[in-house]
């Protein structure tokens, strides 16, 4: 994950300046994976109280006849019981991939699918609606090519009246978006952007939930950046994504994290990160961030890590944007509760999902790499020690707390004052001890920057053996700044 620069430095040429340079190369290749990382997915909407209707039966595999007498009976049954007890029969068996396969490959099947979806009865509409979201969660994209006929009709139907109908017709529309561009490029012309817009108003919460799922799908799309950010960004969406973002007693978890992610996908694009912090995504993630660390006080819910990893993230990417420099007179984020509230987070994470540690100290890392006020509060809050704790916990996490460490030593001699003495230099000779290549070398860097700024520092380094622990490192990238950091211990 990490990169770093090639070549070798002499003993003496690693001075504050370089080593913050060759900090920020580490940092831009680490942003760029992370924006590289997506979460496609597919979603499946089952009636659960049909399901159980069935007894609980797995239905059969159907082979050409079988679908062509469902077919035949739901589009010519004598009553309207029979024709939709024919299109539950059909969905139940295009839950089985066989199905779906042999179901593209029959002519007319589609055909007559599609005009059992749009007509006028209103039970026939929703079977027939149904199937097709079965046939949207398959794996294989031929399936996903073959219901292209349908995605019109389900667009349309996103301004109807039942809030079940429209959620179904996003998911299913979300599961057919990230798996087919002929599918995005039939739909973005016929408006899928402002239909999308016009759903996110619903009071009901399950087609918000429905429509940021298939909003983030849509966002996922390798030609997003050039083709659809820009008309999102363009549209009322991203104004309501933030109001649905907003702390209180409406929000709803399941609308948050959908949304949440919406944004981190439309800021990782770069199309114009401007726009959002005009709109005010600073300050509605930064009350967002203290919102979920005083809900984790109060409870352990496994749900709020959903909406912690992209909150996170969003703000981690945008504060290291040209886009909050260039507007950067006119923002003020973040005060000492942001610092509090990340660190409230990391110990949640610590005890429910250690996966996000790094994802808060990424956080961390980007507030604390220009801001000295940051580091300030890092300091007056205590919080030394407690990050140190996270050090054993894995090689990543350990890289970014000592990162994080680098930050605050190379404001200069006041913040080194305030890091030793303390309980940092003894996890820095404990480090010497690792055999990660990366964690080592970091920590050298750490050591290089407190003991220029705090000789008395490296004084007690050496009176604690810290040289013969060096000298322990001979792997040939570190050689170097072993080399420096022995110079500086033993000349100053």
């Amino acid at each position: 994950m990490w990169s770093r620069r090639q070549g070798r430095l002499r003993p003496m040429g690693c001075g504050v300046e370089e080593l913050r340079r060759r900090r920020r190369e580490r940092e831009a290749a680490l942003r760029k994976a992370r924006r590289e990382q997506q979460l496609v997915s597919k979603r499946l909407l089952r009636d659960d109280d049909q399901e159980e209707a069935g007894g609980g039966r797995v239905a059969a595999v159907l082979g050409e006849a079988e679908l062509q007498q469902f077919l035949q009976l739901a589009q010519r049954g004598m009553e309207e019981k029979e024709k939709e007890r024919a299109l539950v029969s059909l969905r139940q068996g295009l839950q089985h991939p066989e199905t779906q396969e042999t179901f593209i490959r029959l002519e007319s099947s589609m055909r007559t699918l599609v005009g059992l979806l749009t007509s006028n009865q209103a039970l026939l509409q929703l079977e027939a609606a149904r199937c097709l979201h079965e046939l949207s969660h398959s794996e294989k994209p031929a399936v996903a090519e073959a219901c292209l006929p349908a995605t019109s009709y389900l667009l349309t139907y996103l301004s109807g009246h039942s809030s079940d109908f429209i959620e179904l017709c996003l998911y299913t529309l979300g599961n057919l978006i990230v798996e087919s561009e002929a599918v995005r490029r039939q739909l973005l012309p016929q408006g899928i952007i402002p239909a999308l817009a016009a759903c996110i108003q619903s009071p009901h919460v399950a087609v918000l939930e429905a429509l940021g799922y298939a909003l983030s799908q849509l966002l996922q799309a390798r030609e997003a950046p050039e083709k659809i950010i820009p008309s999102v960004l363009g549209s009322t969406l991203p104004q309501h994504m933030l109001q649905l973002l907003q702390p209180g007693p409406k929000l709803s978890l399941g609308v948050a994290v959908e949304f949440a992610w919406c944004l981190h996908y439309i800021i990782c694009s770069q199309v114009n990160n401007v726009l959002l912090i005009t709109h005010g995504i600073l300050s509605t993630l930064e009350l967002l961030l203290l919102h979920l660390a005083e809900a984790v006080q109060r409870t352990e819910d496994a749900g709020l890590e959903l909406l912690a990893c992209p909150v996170l993230r969003c703000l981690s990417n945008l504060l290291t944007e040209a886009a909050v420099e260039a507007v950067g007179g006119q923002i003020q984020f973040g005060d000492e509760r942001v610092v509090a509230a990340l660190f409230i987070l990391l110990q949640f994470f610590l005890r429910k999902q250690p996966s996000l540690l790094s994802e808060g100290l990424w956080l961390l890392n980007n507030l604390t790499a220009k801001s000295p006020s940051f580091c300030t509060s890092l300091l007056s809050l205590d919080l030394i020690e407690p990050l140190l704790q996270l050090l054993p916990v894995s090689n990543v996490v350990g890289i970014l707390v000592l990162t994080v460490l680098c930050n605050v030593a190379e404001k200069g001699p006041a913040y080194c004052q305030k890091l030793w003495p303390g309980p940092l230099l003894s996890s820095l000779l404990d480090i010497l001890a690792f055999s990660d290549t990366e964690v080592v070398d970091q920590s050298l860097e750490l050591m290089q920057l407190l003991f220029r700024y705090r000789p008395q520092a490296a004084q007690a380094f050496l009176e604690q053996s810290g040289l013969q622990a060096l000298e322990k490192h001979e792997v040939a990238q570190l050689q170097d700044r072993v080399h420096a950091l022995r110079d500086i211990v033993l000349h100053g």
